[in-house]
Parts: C-alpha cells; sequence; structure tokens
C-alpha cells in the first residue's frame, strides 16, 4: 500500500486537534448479500452482520472491517452519514456507539442517538426557501412509478423521494430529468436500484460541517461512493471512494482522493485499512 501524505490544513496547525472520521453507510461500509461483488469462486470471508430486517439478516461487513471500525471509533470522532432516514439507521448496530450520527442526507444530526431538532428545523426551513415543494416532486415520483420499473417509492422524513427499482437495468436514462430539477433547486443521484431525488440544500456536508464546528479543531477524513457523497469528500483532508459505485462510474476525483483498488465488500474493508492507515500516517491528533 502506497504511503498518504496529508495536505496542509488549518486544523492540522493547531496543537490537539483530533480526526473526525466521517464514513457513509450502505455499499461504502457495509453491504447487503447482492452487492458483495465477490469474484467468481471465491471463498467468502468471515462475515459479521450488521442490520436485520424482520429478524433476517439484511446488511454486513467482514469481522476485518468490523474490527477497524472499532479500532478507528477508538482512535477518532467516527461520524456515520447516511441516506438512510432515522428509523432505517437506527436497525444498523456497527458494534460502536458513535457520538454524532448524520441521517437522511443531513436531514437530521443525531447527537448520543438523540436528534438536534433546531437543526432539523434549520435544514426544513432552508429548503422551504430554496426548492420546489416536495409535494411536486412527489408526484413526478409518482409519474416515474407508473411507468413499471419501480417497486417501492417513498417519501424520507418528509425531507426527500426515494424509488427502488425491480432491477438496476430498468432505470430507464434520467439526465433529461435531473436536468429540469436542477433548475428547480433539486438533485438526482442513482445508487443501485435505488433513486434519489434530494433537495439542494439538503447535504450531508453541511451536516458534517456542523460537526466538525462542534468537535473543533479537528481534521477531517470521509469515505463514500454515491455523488451525495462528493460535497463532503471534496472537504476532506483525506478521503476514500471504493472502486464501485456512482462516484465510480462518474471516474470522479479530488485532490486527497484514494481509490481501492478492489470493489464491493472487501473494497469496503481496504478503505477502512486506507482510513486507520492515513490517520497513522498523519501523526498524532
Amino acid at each position: 500500500m502506497s504511503t498518504w501524505t496529508p495536505a496542509p490544513s488549518p486544523a492540522a496547525a493547531l496543537p490537539g486537534a483530533r480526526w473526525v472520521v466521517a464514513c457513509d453507510l450502505d455499499q461504502t461500509l457495509i453491504y447487503s448479500r447482492r452487492s458483495f461483488r465477490l469474484p467468481s469462486g471465491a471463498v467468502e470471508p468471515e462475515l459479521v452482520t450488521v442490520e436485520h430486517i424482520d429478524g433476517e439478516p439484511a446488511a454486513f461487513c467482514t469481522a476485518a472491517s468490523a474490527e477497524l471500525i472499532a479500532r478507528l471509533h477508538a482512535a477518532a470522532t467516527l461520524v456515520p452519514v447516511t441516506t438512510r432516514t432515522r428509523a432505517q439507521y437506527e436497525r444498523v448496530d456497527l458494534g460502536v456507539r458513535p457520538r454524532y450520527a448524520i441521517t437522511t442526507n443531513g436531514g437530521h444530526l443525531l447527537v448520543d442517538g438523540r436528534p438536534d431538532e433546531a437543526w432539523a428545523a434549520r435544514i426544513r426551513e432552508r429548503i422551504a426557501t430554496r426548492a420546489r415543494p416536495l409535494a411536486e416532486v412527489w408526484a413526478i415520483a409518482q409519474r416515474l412509478a407508473a411507468d413499471g420499473w419501480v417497486r417501492v417509492s417513498r417519501v424520507a422524513d418528509g425531507l426527500f423521494v426515494y424509488l427502488v427499482a425491480y432491477e438496476r437495468d430498468g432505470i430507464p436514462d434520467l439526465s433529461g430529468l435531473a436536468a429540469g430539477l436542477a433548475a428547480d433547486g433539486w438533485g438526482l443521484s442513482v445508487q443501485g436500484r435505488k433513486v434519489y431525488l434530494v433537495p439542494a440544500g439538503l447535504t450531508k456536508q453541511a451536516a458534517l460541517a456542523e460537526v466538525m464546528r462542534r468537535a473543533a479543531p479537528a481534521r477531517l477524513a470521509a469515505a463514500g461512493d454515491s455523488l451525495l457523497d462528493a460535497g463532503m469528500l471534496a472537504a476532506a483532508d483525506l478521503a476514500v471512494r471504493p472502486a464501485h459505485g456512482e462516484l465510480d462510474e462518474h471516474r470522479w476525483t479530488h485532490p486527497n482522493l484514494r481509490v481501492t483498488t478492489v470493489s464491493g465488500l472487501r473494497g469496503g474493508q481496504e478503505l477502512l485499512e486506507i482510513l486507520e492507515a492515513g490517520l497513522a500516517a498523519a501523526g498524532p491528533a
């Protein structure tokens, strides 16, 4: 593994600056079986189940990843950052209890597991003044669903819309819709079988900036696989993305970005190894 050299940052020069490690969940830290991407004939690594749905195992990481997550949690401020709703996030057990977590693409900031209501109110006010009303975007989503490729359509915590396709290949070209939504203050992201319609003012990086303010002085490391993660990766002193997902499809890059050499479940483990090595290379915070 090559050595990562951190770029100078204001926080790096401050005595006692701690690392904040912000990690997306699905297809970054944790994986459903259909997203393992193991080579044909490969032996499945030892797994840890991190989510159950209706009593059935739903998401996993490798046992080595679980150990790395525990070590990062001990060495830094580990922040799960996800488009999942608060309820969906609370199904996930990473084996640690982070001080901060960000759900609903930045709509909720959890502190010791409890939502910061002032933050949620600030975000709703921002969206209301900058984006087309949610009800109108929901109507667009329902028209898409009528075309037959959508298995599930939902409004997430009253903030954004997401659709789940029957199959990834069944999702039509949505570039025209994306352009129209952008003009109305909304973004579109395709992640596997899911299509997200999200207000431009609802971002992971805005909520993470609030965490960084509270944790100051701090340096930021971040990992994610989708365009919804690009903002927080761009803000990071050390950024890592796996060799799969929406960012990989767009060949997204940025200074201080590392890309795993493998994809899927093992890529998730590799990115944690890169984060741990990067923090060690940077020296004590």
